[in-house]
């Protein structure tokens, strides 16, 4: 994310003012991956009540990615002059009003339309609360990164359940209007405490003078790497948003499963990144990073392509949890190091990266899956995510240099 509020002295911040700015962003986080999953599970409802084919609704699914990427930019701008911390409670309102206008659409350009909307209040509070976490961590000076994405996984957990248990009594109109109410209230709640406190500064500045007077060439080949951590964001989150957006319709459509069971498919793989994400310090600290994003890269795609090509709905499930337990560390282990070569500079380009292929995978899925078919289309999940593991393998004496 972009650095933002930099003062030029120190402000000292009292510890309980972390703490509860602490638990203000990742009431955020959670409210984020709530909302979302909320969303996804209703895909097929609403897939069905626009009439959009496969390629249609692919389409329709890039107004997220659109939405997102023209926004991101602006965001840090609109963080750097009023701050993350405001910044991040206007996109919270904006996501939750946003999230009640799909299921008021009967097409798919319509639906494309409300979704730009929609992807530019997801990508913009995105990076603002990012750049918050990246603020607050570097002033904690401790790695609690993943417990921030456990934090948006457990509230896509939550509302993947939600999602399943009303998905036979409510329309997709109620359902979300719903999380548009609880969207707002969460809001005013944790919003309150988030404008309340000060920003800390925090300890960044010494890798971004010290990059400034290293010689070009180390310059550049420290971009290269950061990028590279970029790419491997990409791979891991390229299957993050492919299961969000696609795992109820292929367990439904694919494998004959009821509304209810599919919407649990998300569920499943929400739950397996919550608890990746919350044992994340204790495996990199007896692993180390390297290892990590090589195992976990594996272990993601061997899950990816049983939840692919399993026959059967609780094979599939199976799979689901596997690979969100290998995707759970990668991503934040990815932006900590990019993070740790280049300041904050480098956990804005791999975290941009990581959230472009969040959230363009569910359109380039719809796409594979009108050429060949969906099941064929999610084993690019495991292509990425055994992609991501060979670089982190490739690049591990560079990295650590």
């Amino acid at each position: 994310m972009p650095p933002i509020n930099k003062l030029r002295t120190r402000i000292a911040v009292p510890d309980n003012s972390l703490t509860r700015l602490r638990i203000a962003l990742t009431v955020f986080f959670a409210l984020d991956g709530f909302v979302f999953a909320g969303w996804v599970v209703r895909i097929p409802a609403i897939k069905q009540q626009t009439g959009a084919s496969a390629s249609a609704l692919g389409l329709a699914l890039l107004g997220v990615s659109a939405g997102a990427v023209i926004t991101m930019v602006l965001t840090g701008r609109l963080c750097r002059r009023y701050g993350t911390h405001r910044v991040t409670v206007v996109c919270a309102v904006l996501l939750s009003l946003s999230v009640a206008l799909p299921p008021l659409t009967h097409s798919a350009p319509a639906l494309g339309a409300v979704l730009l909307v929609f992807g530019a209040a997801y990508g913009s509070i995105n990076v603002a609360f990012n750049s918050a976490a990246v603020d607050l961590v570097g002033a904690l000076r401790r790695p609690i990164m993943p417990s921030f994405h456990a934090a948006f996984s457990l509230g896509g957990m939550l509302g993947a359940g939600l999602g399943g248990l009303v998905a036979g009594a409510l329309s997709p109109t109620r359902h979300l209007f719903g999380l548009t109410v609880i969207g707002l209230l969460v809001t005013a709640v944790a919003g309150r405490t988030l404008l309340r406190i000060q920003p800390p500064n925090p300890a960044h500045d010494t890798p971004r003078h010290q990059s400034a007077a290293r010689p070009p060439d180390t310059r550049t080949r420290t971009r290269g790497l950061v990028i590279t951590f970029g790419l491997i964001a990409l791979c891991t989150a390229y299957g993050e948003g492919a299961l969000a957006d696609w795992s109820a319709l292929h367990l439904e459509h694919d494998l004959d499963a009821t509304p209810g069971v599919a919407a649990v498919g998300y569920s499943c793989f929400a739950l397996a990144m919550t608890i990746g994400r919350l044992t994340g310090t204790r495996l990199l600290e007896r692993l180390g990073q390297t290892r990590t994003l090589v195992g976990g890269g594996t272990t993601a795609a061997l899950g990816m392509l049983l939840g692919a090509l399993a026959p059967s709905v609780w094979a599939a499930l199976l799979g689901f949890m596997i690979t969100g337990l290998g995707l759970a560390n990668l991503f934040p282990v990815a932006v900590e190091r990019a993070g740790r070569l280049a300041g904050p500079d480098g956990v804005a380009i791999a975290s941009t990266l990581g959230y472009g292929g969040m959230l363009l995978g569910p359109p380039a899925i719809g796409f594979m899956a009108d050429w060949f078919s969906l099941p064929a289309a999610l084993t690019s999940v495991a292509v990425l995510a055994a992609t991501a593991a060979v670089i982190a393998a490739l690049t591990r004496r560079a990295a650590a240099v």
